[in-house]
């Protein structure tokens, strides 16, 4: 896990683009397509697509071993970059063996869309999967930014009346906008990825004119009463786990039967580097989360 930060941070600085350069990308780009399923994920899975508001949204079937668990999951990159190869990574080992089908709706990402789409899109899909009346065989997770809309999606359920999902699995979770945890700035020095003034820059262009503090933007300063267990994995070397530890310790305080594995030395998105025994322990206990309840 540290050599692999430390390549990291290596390959960070040679590639680093300032963020006012990304802003102005991002006003002028043609929309990014989502990396391609891998042929190895395809040969093991009955592919179905949809669209929502203009929007793919991919199942994936198990084609043997199918367990009728659903995970629906939302991918990071601070809400204005696509799914790319390493969030294949991520999905392909989280859930490799566990007989879940999983929906991975690709939001409109901002700045050509926003929160509103991005959740009125979430919603049709739950709506669909507990149009009998229940949500304990689906499970809510995301990573990064996907892991503030998977949380997010819980509370507006929860607020709504709405079956309440099974679980949340949040990897890595962005779940405050704002930045405004004082205890970001000493952690930025141990980040080998991120940088603050990415989020602080992307963030506005998600929220467009709702509240930061919004529930589905900083879900953070929720209510976090009546919620399913939330699990978080999160590493301590990345500029997010300050906000993910105080989560941890709300939820605790709210009476949720979620757990925190917290990695002192992992990096953002510890899981997807899954060559490291950090996070293959990780991994095998995010499948042991999707398995059908004993």
């Amino acid at each position: 896990m540290t050599a692999t930060g430390w390549l990291l941070r290596g390959l960070g600085r040679l590639t680093s683009v300032p963020v006012e350069r990304q802003l102005a990308d991002l006003a002028t780009r043609n929309y990014p397509a989502y990396a391609a399923l891998p042929r190895s994920m395809r040969s093991r899975y009955d592919v179905g697509e949809t669209t929502i508001d203009g929007c793919p949204v991919l199942r994936l079937t198990p084609r043997s071993g199918a367990s009728g668990q659903q995970l629906i999951y939302a991918h990071g990159g601070w809400y204005v970059r696509p799914l790319v190869a390493a969030h294949w990574w991520l999905i392909d080992r989280s859930t490799r063996g566990t007989g879940v089908t999983i929906t991975l709706p690709f939001y409109r990402l901002a700045p050509e869309g926003g929160v509103e789409r991005g959740y009125a899109m979430f919603g049709r899909v739950y709506a669909e999967l507990t149009a009998s009346g229940s949500g304990d065989h689906v499970t809510l997770a995301g990573d990064s930014a996907g892991g503030g809309l998977a949380l997010g999606q819980a509370i507006d359920y929860r607020n709504a009346g709405a079956p309440a999902p099974r679980q949340v699995i949040l990897l890595s979770p962005w779940v405050d906008i704002t930045m405004a945890n004082p205890e970001i700035a000493s952690l930025q020095a141990r980040d080998p990825m991120l940088h603050t003034a990415e989020p602080v820059a992307f963030g506005p262009l998600w929220a467009g004119g709702l509240d930061h503090r919004h529930s589905r933007l900083s879900p953070l300063s929720a209510d976090l009463t009546g919620l399913p267990p939330v699990l978080i994995f999160q590493g301590g070397r990345d500029i997010l786990a300050a906000d993910a530890q105080l989560l941890a310790r709300r939820l605790h305080q709210a009476g949720n039967a979620g757990t925190l594995t917290f990695v002192p030395g992992a990096f953002h998105n510890y899981l997807a580097a899954f060559w490291t025994p950090e996070a293959r322990a990780a991994l095998g206990a995010v499948r042991s989360l999707l398995r059908p309840p004993s």
